[in-house]
């Protein structure tokens, strides 16, 4: 346990300036004039080189990100953070790949305690809103122990939050322009969001359900034109507005104080905001089955707009006295993203559509998550250890009042109409309303363990044995409501009107005053509510061995009772079905270390792990996008069982150096896929999930860390840093996925080809260039380089005839500069995204079918632009 450990996510801003101080620690150890952080005890635990030969000694195989390390690469965020690590590479919205593997097969644990995630598309909370001011240590465990989680086949993140050692106050202040998004006239944002209720995502009050409809089940209730005037608070209009640049400003404190002869107390405090500009263009096209001849469903160009606003508080308080610690962590995050997207073309092969095809959504994601922590240890003598902890969450994600709106642009007719002419009928799907809530109703998790140290010290520092057993689980309770609401002409038919699409609210208010058109509920009366109970309680028990100096042996073994129970129900059913899954798994784990002298290490490790679907992976819903996309969880996909293996060289040439080389294999039977099929409605396609009969993987991890100074004395402020991991992968379909992959005959005479695991990048390379000198006033001044990139993979299983869907590599290169320019300023400059890379996801060229798309085989593409920053920060 870490002195005053007080909790971790609060800040949106990043600003790391606590951890560029930090970094004098490694590097000036005589330095005095740093004030403000965190400089002694165990603080030079958080020091790249403390972090370095705390891997060397480690039975396990962890790999950690320290404050330094966090300072110097400009991390602003956990995810910013993780990207550094050997084969580790975050994926547009989709969060982070480890080893290749999709973010479904990674877990969280916050302070050692698991963590549900605040949004269902995710299998973790979205680490981007983890700023990483009062973080001490990342850590990162690619090999299981049987006392982290079964959910185990990426790896496991534990965010170790800061230590409080001596006392300061900060303030910091950041700005940031892109090279798309900022000062661009005509930037879109909802009615009312570039405000201040929208910054402090209070208007999501007016978009909730209609109170007529709230508490009571979907039965086609029609509201009166005085109902849809009163109840619809929210309005459709939209503001041009110029995009301003990206801001963020942060406030941390921390206080210390004597309790009693021996005892201390640490208050950490913290409040932070951000808000970001962002726009995103490009196509997002869908590809189908006619016939035997892969076509153009959907040809548009989509045009993004986000405004997003994230904030956090941190309250959070330690105590220690002699062997007793305890640490009392209360976070909240909330992330507000207002969107707006304009399509422009045809969907469903309405080809005549081409030029005239518009479509807008104009909608809000909101998420808020609650942790409080409560953690403590006791040392009992010199030979035993108690340790346990708790945690309470409440979590929400919402999409409330997402706005669809669908009609055809009057500019092309020849009629000299502006652009925000909108020609619309009232009726069909043209006016749409939609309402998901995922609710959390209880998150808990626990943990206990009790450590005893066998045998005798004799010349060594520690004992040669430690026996611990102990306890982990969590109570996981979601209920899920997906509601829609549409406009409905009064009368057979809806006269066609030309509207700005910009400001239709008074055009709506006018015609639901003289009762032209309607609101309705049309969510199905039984499906709309979903609700999943689920329950993980493991007993686990360690054994780690010393016989000698150069062995380590940890043998580890778990069960665990894993019991989910889903509610859900079928179209038109009239009561709801229970799907019950219960499963007792027993997962052992070995670690061996061979010290081969004092710079070399030789690794090998075995276990046995499961993975977990994502929320919306086992949903029983439709989430339907206006174009109409559709995602569709499966509630009968099955967990995976993986079988894990791994054989590691280590070797440290200095204090600050190292390089490894990690072989690892694994089988990971009912693998979990993404795949694409044609949507039973004969419109559009639908997103779905299936498990594949298993999967076999293996693959090499590279990585080293090195002074240029063994090149050239003139190089010797440069140190270079690279990892990369290669991988090879081999599925074997499961019945069903053969049924839906395999070509129809009488198109097509041949064979399914072999391919890989769905979401494994064959390749992932992170490198970064550091130099690091000195000021007049010995104080340090860094500059970094920072690069990665992974190789193609698959982004969905491609079905009915179709080649896979591939996500191209996407090629991403940073610079940072940072200084301590006094005692107390910090100024840290970067350029994000220098390349500025295309995002692309493309159809595979080996269809089994015939492509007849003119040349086009882009499902979507889009640029993010070049981001410039720069973070001022105060300590006192």
């Amino acid at each position: 346990m870490k002195i005053y450990k007080l909790s971790v996510a609060v800040l949106f801003l990043s600003g790391s300036i606590l951890y560029a101080q930090e970094t004098e620690k490694d590097t000036i150890t005589k330095e005095k004039k740093i004030e403000g952080v965190v400089i002694q005890g165990n603080s030079s635990k958080k020091t790249e080189t403390a972090v370095l030969g705390e891997q060397k000694k480690a039975i396990i195989q962890k790999q950690a990100v320290s404050a330094e390390e966090i300072s110097r690469k400009g991390i602003s965020n956990v995810e910013q953070g993780l990207t550094k690590v050997t084969g580790i590479t975050t994926v547009e919205g989709r969060g982070l790949f480890v080893r290749g593997l999709e973010e479904r097969y990674n877990y969280l644990l916050i302070n050692g305690l698991g963590s549900p995630s605040n949004n269902p598309f995710q299998k973790i909370i979205a680490l981007k809103q983890f700023p990483t001011d009062v973080v001490g240590k990342l850590n990162i465990y690619k090999t299981f122990n049987s006392n982290l989680y079964g959910d185990f086949a990426g790896a496991t993140f534990d965010i170790e939050t800061l230590t409080i050692d001596k006392p300061f106050t900060k303030v910091e202040f950041g700005i940031g322009v892109n090279t798309l998004s900022t000062f661009k006239d005509g930037f879109k944002v909802s009615e009312g969001a570039s405000g201040m209720n929208g910054y402090l995502g209070l208007n999501s009050e007016d978009k909730k359900l209609p109170s007529a409809i709230r508490d009571s089940r979907p039965n086609n209730y029609r509201f009166s034109g005085n109902e849809s005037l009163s109840q619809f608070k929210d309005s459709w209009n939209v503001d041009n507005v110029k995009s301003m640049p990206n801001t963020s400003i942060g406030f941390t404190t921390v206080q210390k104080t004597k309790v009693g002869e021996t005892g201390n107390l640490g208050i950490l405090f913290s409040l932070n905001q951000s808000s970001e500009y962002s726009f995103k263009e490009g196509a997002k096209n869908q590809f189908k089955d006619f016939g035997g001849v892969i076509n153009l469903n959907n040809d548009l160009l989509r045009k993004q707009y986000n405004y997003e606003i994230e904030s956090s508080a941190l309250l959070g308080f330690g105590y220690k006295n002699k062997g007793t610690q305890i640490n009392l962590n209360t976070m909240f995050l909330q992330n507000v993203n207002n969107i707006i997207e304009d399509y422009y073309g045809y969907k469903n092969n309405q080809v005549q559509n081409r030029d005239i095809g518009f479509f807008r959504t104009n909608q809000q994601d909101l998420s808020r998550f609650l942790n409080i922590q409560l953690t403590g240890s006791q040392k009992l003598g010199d030979r035993h250890q108690i340790k346990a902890g708790g945690s309470y969450v409440l979590n929400n994600y919402q999409q409330p009042d997402r706005k669809i709106m669908e009609g055809s642009r009057q500019d092309l007719n020849g009629n000299n109409l502006s652009d925000n002419q909108l020609l619309l009928t009232y009726g069909g799907n043209n006016i749409i309303r939609q309402y998901l809530d995922v609710n959390s109703r209880f998150y808990g998790s626990a943990y206990g363990e009790y450590s005893v140290f066998l045998g005798e010290k004799g010349d060594k520092k520690d004992y040669p044995m430690q026996l611990s057993i102990g306890y982990n689980g969590f109570a996981d309770l979601r209920k899920t409501s997906y509601r829609f609401i549409f406009g409905k002409p009064n009368g057979t038919a809806g006269q066609s009107f030309i509207i700005d699409k910009n400001s239709p609210q008074e055009k709506f208010n006018q015609d639901l005053a003289n009762n032209l058109f309607f609101f309705q509920e049309e969510s199905d009366s039984y499906k709309f509510f979903t609700s999943m109970y689920q329950f993980v309680n493991a007993g686990y028990i360690n054994f780690n061995y010393k016989p000698s100096e150069s062995w380590d042996f940890l043998l580890g073994a778990r069960y665990e009772n894993d019991m989910t129970l889903i509610r859900f129900s079928q179209q038109g059913d009239t009561q709801k079905q229970n799907k019950e899954k219960n499963r007792d798994l027993f997962l052992p784990s070995i670690s061996i270390k061979k010290a081969l002298n004092n710079k070399n290490n030789l690794r090998f490790a075995f276990s046995k792990t499961v993975t977990r679907p994502v929320l919306i992976e086992t949903m029983d819903i439709d989430y339907i996008n206006p174009d109409n996309e559709t995602i569709r969880g499966n509630p009968n996909i099955e967990n995976s069982d993986n079988y894990n293996f791994d054989l590691k060289w280590e070797y440290f040439p200095t204090s600050k150096e190292m390089f490894s080389v990690n072989l690892f294999a694994k089988r990971i039977n009912n693998a979990i896929e993404r795949s694409f099929v044609s949507s039973g409605d004969a419109n559009g396609v639908t997103v779905t999930f299936y498990n594949a009969k298993k999967a076999d993987l293996a693959g090499i991890e590279l990585e080293g860390i090195i002074s240029l100074g063994r090149i050239s004395e003139s190089l010797n402020k440069f140190t270079l840093g690279a990892n990369a991991t290669f991988m090879y992968t081999d599925v074997e379909r499961s019945d069903l996925q053969l049924q839906l992959e395999k070509p129809n005959p009488d198109f097509y005479k041949g064979e399914l080809r072999k391919r890989g695991l769905q979401g494994a990048a064959p390749y992932t390379i992170n490198a970064d260039l550091k130099y690091e000198t000195k000021t007049r006033n010995n104080l340090s001044r860094t500059f970094s380089l920072v690069y990665n990139v992974s190789g193609s993979k698959i982004y969905a299983v491609g079905t009915s005839g179709s080649d896979n869907f591939y996500e191209k590599p996407f090629h991403q290169l940073d610079f940072v500069y940072q200084e301590q320019i006094t005692k107390n300023w910090n100024v840290k400059a970067g350029v994000q995204n220098i390349l500025n890379n295309k995002y692309r996801i493309l159809l595979g060229d080996k269809s089994y079918y015939n492509v007849e798309t003119n040349g086009i085989n882009t499902y979507t593409d889009y640029f993010r632009g070049i981001n410039f920053n720069l973070t001022v920060g105060y300590t006192f």
